[in-house]
């Protein structure tokens, strides 16, 4: 049987995907993931693929959304007929994967939820960061650099992830205390191209902002590109973004970026976790991973995330 479920999740050809096991032998950990194209997505399951590498007895698949609820359910469920030991989960909407998690859970497969929460209480473990804070951080430090005066961009990621209403609600409501700073909003989705395509469109509608918050590092990055593009420096305007890629790191040493929200990937953490489950051991409810603003005073002494 145990032979058998390796090689379903090796055969594992999903529609417009792939589940991928680096095949050891005995129990399986899986990571279900929204989209590969996302920088820091892809880097999650990587870190999670090369923590299982160093464990015996443990192979790991993983399976790649390309950002399609629908795929993402169907991925799922196939995890769950596959009967894979542990399932983690980088979700792209809180609420339509509730049902699918809740058959994975009350089926005995131990669920880790990775970064972006879920409306559901039908998991083992949920590992993030304080989201809230991190918006908050972004417009103290835009606020602090306008010195209350300007326009400000908030680039959104995703609207179905509750990351971005998180850290949007700790930008906006920090952003109230400084009246003379007006907001406007664009979504990026967290991917590079479509900030690239709604900074084209404000650029082309004459709008100049005096800074922006990005809720992804990547996402900040087309922006840079579409200001290149038309000849806006990035230096000219204050720009936060979030990850603290090693992109961002080389923007910020060379001024073409302000700063960066570092947190940490998780999938470090979760596999440490799912070694836990797998022992039948007790593990915590809810983990929370430290954030930090980086800046070029220190950039060079914090090594980015990937």
């Amino acid at each position: 049987m145990r032979i058998l479920k390796l090689v379903l999740v090796l055969m594992g050809v999903l529609i417009g995907t792939l589940a991928m096991a680096q095949v050891n032998s005995g129990r399986v950990v899986a990571f279900a993931q929204d989209t590969m194209k996302n920088d820091f997505r892809q880097a999650q399951v990587f870190e999670v693929r090369d923590a299982v590498a160093k464990l015996s007895g443990v192979s790991f698949a993983y399976s790649d959304a390309q950002g399609q609820t629908s795929l993402l359910i169907h991925q799922i469920e196939q995890f769950i007929d596959q009967r894979v030991d542990v399932l983690i989960l980088g979700t792209n909407d809180q609420r339509a994967v509730v049902p699918v998690v809740r058959r994975a859970y009350k089926a005995g497969i131990p669920v880790i939820v990775l970064d972006r929460g879920i409306d559901g209480q039908d998991f083992s473990t949920f590992i993030n960061s304080d989201n809230v804070r991190i918006g908050a951080m972004g417009a103290k430090f835009v606020a602090d650099r306008l010195a209350g005066k300007g326009l400000a961009l908030l680039f959104e990621g995703l609207q179905t992830a509750d990351v971005t209403r998180l850290r949007s609600k700790g930008f906006m409501d920090e952003m109230a205390k400084y009246p003379g700073i007006k907001v406007i909003r664009r979504t990026g989705n967290y991917l590079r191209k479509d900030a690239l395509i709604e900074m084209e469109k404000l650029l082309a509608d004459g709008v100049r902002v005096d800074a922006i918050f990005s809720e992804s590092d990547s996402m900040l990055s087309g922006a840079r590109m579409a200001m290149a593009a038309k000849k806006v420096d990035p230096r000219s305007v204050v720009t936060v973004g979030c990850d603290y890629t090693s992109e961002a790191r080389d923007a910020i040493r060379s001024g073409t970026q302000t700063a960066s929200i570092l947190f940490p990937l998780g999938g470090t953490m979760a596999v440490e976790i799912a070694q836990k489950l797998l022992r039948k051991e007790s593990v915590p409810r809810h983990i929370t991973n430290p954030v930090k603003l980086v800046t070029r005073e220190h950039v060079e002494q914090v090594p980015p995330i990937f």
